[in-house]
């Protein structure tokens, strides 16, 4: 049976888990254009995209990593490294999460919303970015580090 993955990827965790992250740094960027531009509505529009799009691919992301660590080769010293990328995983979507639904909930309720408002939800969203600052952090050790995921692709003669 022929796998719908490419050969160098282990597990379908590597092709998800880079929405997320590009979603919420997308979404924080346009919240950000919008605070300093009052007038660009593009980007509070796309902000409110983004973050719901960035939380439900995390959600994903995260148990598709799940379901990855116990499919590939966890050398002894990488079991802990992998429970704390999981829970730094799970407080980041969860963070971000509660975000997108406060950006959602302000901008269905109150499509103009005070400053101060927009103002406490960046806040929120930066801290979030903290978080998945320290995911990533994880992540990239357990692969570069600790080799988790990076067996060879066999080859078929």
């Amino acid at each position: 049976m022929t796998s719908l993955l490419p050969a160098w990827a282990p597990n379908v965790h590597p092709l998800l888990v880079h929405f997320p992250i590009a979603w919420w740094i997308g979404a924080v960027l346009a919240d950000l254009i919008a605070l300093a531009l009052p007038r660009a509505a593009w980007a509070e529009t796309t902000a409110s995209v983004l973050y719901p799009a960035g939380a439900l691919s995390a959600v994903a992301a995260y148990l598709a990593g799940r379901q990855a660590a116990a499919t590939v080769h966890l050398p002894g010293m990488a079991h802990a490294m992998v429970l704390d990328h999981w829970n730094w995983a799970l407080g980041t979507t969860i963070g971000f999460a509660l975000v997108a639904l406060l950006r959602v909930w302000v901008r269905l309720a109150r499509p103009h919303a005070p400053r101060r408002v927009r103002v406490a939800l960046m806040i929120a969203a930066l801290a979030a970015l903290v978080g998945l600052k320290e995911t990533g952090d994880r992540g990239a050790r357990l692969v570069f580090e600790q080799g988790v995921g990076t067996a060879s692709p066999r080859v078929d003669r």
